[in-house]
């Protein structure tokens, strides 16, 4: 095969040596403790996964501290998850407990297994998104700061997983999480005519409303917005940036609940909106952080084993969940949508 040199290396070249040897054959894995997963191959072999909560966003010092421990408990071999976790890969039983003691004295949490509560999935906020309604790094440090009990142990019904996006384009997995932190902006763009006529393709921005909301403007030469039928996505700015929809007094967050991407037990569900605008108070962020809070409790209080988020409010009814979490249902949060998403085929499985 041709040696190129653009694309990713073959993932196998960049195996540990126990997971080549053991390829195809590994019997079963167990979690003795969070953040620690135990694999046991047919050959009786063992490798640890000690994962470890990191930011998404991480200094260049940051990667040589934790390529150092790698060196030193583990070879060198290590990866980094689709959840911004640093997984260590340990062959050597006799060196786990060291090596999280050695995280333990930098700080770095081990956790996110089992029944807890895995590390925040997110986009790129205040940071470098054009688009953001809300940050990103900096509500995602305030949340799991305040949820961190539940990272480094695992006392939930279930793993629960979080994710958020900072803005109505969701490039995170807000739609199937069983919470989803979701940045909103609650005003139409504001058009700058000027710039749209000096340096916007109208048809292209024309056509990337998802909901037909603009429409050429021959008098200014530029394009006019349907206020009544924009939602607000921001999707038109990416096109133009005469079309600026950022908003500092009217932007906030939205929480939605009850996704889930596995079709374990029952099928894929897509979250469901529980509150529809809180307020964007950097750097805390308390009013998300008590509600979120507030319904991992709930759900922790009244769920079965085993049982997700999703799960536990369709056994329930959603009146009920209301009604236990204390958040008031209003008109926002009955669904429009002019799609019947309740028809869709969420399976996982293949059909034709």
């Amino acid at each position: 095969m041709a040696i190129l040199d653009q694309g990713p290396l073959n993932y196998k070249e960049q195996l540990p040596p126990i997971i080549k040897e053991n390829y195809g054959k590994w019997r079963y894995h167990e979690n003795p403790k969070a953040g620690v997963l135990k694999h046991v191959s047919e050959s009786g072999a063992e490798l640890y996964s000690i994962r470890v909560g990191s930011p998404r966003l991480v200094s260049l010092d940051f990667i040589r501290e934790i390529c150092n421990l790698a060196d030193e408990y583990c070879d060198g071999y290590l990866r980094f998850t689709a959840r911004h976790n640093v997984e260590f890969l340990v062959s050597d039983a006799a060196k786990v407990e060291p090596l999280i003691a050695a995280l333990g004295a930098k700080g770095l949490p081990v956790g996110g297994t089992g029944a807890s509560v895995s590390n925040i999935v997110h986009t790129q906020g205040w940071v470098h998104c054009h688009t953001p309604a809300t940050d990103a790094s900096g509500v995602v440090k305030a949340v799991m700061d305040d949820l961190y009990e539940y990272f480094v142990s695992m006392k939930l019904p279930a793993q629960m997983k979080i994710s958020l996006a900072c803005c109505l384009n969701m490039c995170g997995a807000a739609h199937c999480s069983d919470i989803a932190i979701v940045g909103v902006h609650r005003t139409p763009p504001r058009i700058d005519h000027d710039k749209i006529r000096k340096g916007t393709e109208i048809p292209s921005l024309v056509a990337s409303c998802p909901t037909g909301a603009i429409r050429p403007n021959p008098k200014e030469k530029s394009v006019v917005v349907n206020d009544a039928k924009c939602m607000y996505c921001g999707n038109c700015y990416t096109m133009a940036p005469g079309m600026e929809i950022i908003d500092p007094q009217n932007d906030g967050i939205a929480i939605l609940v009850g996704g889930k991407v596995a079709n374990a037990r029952t099928n894929p569900m897509f979250s469901r909106m529980v509150i529809p605008f809180l307020p964007n108070n950097p750097p805390r962020w308390p009013e998300v952080t008590d509600a979120i809070r507030n319904i991992v409790e709930t759900w922790a209080a009244n769920a079965n084993k085993g049982e997700k988020m999703g799960e536990w409010i369709e056994r329930i009814g959603w009146e009920r969940f209301f009604s236990l979490t204390g958040i008031e249902f209003s008109d926002k949060l009955i669904d429009d949508f002019i799609f019947s998403r309740e028809t869709f085929r969420t399976s996982a499985a293949f059909k034709y």
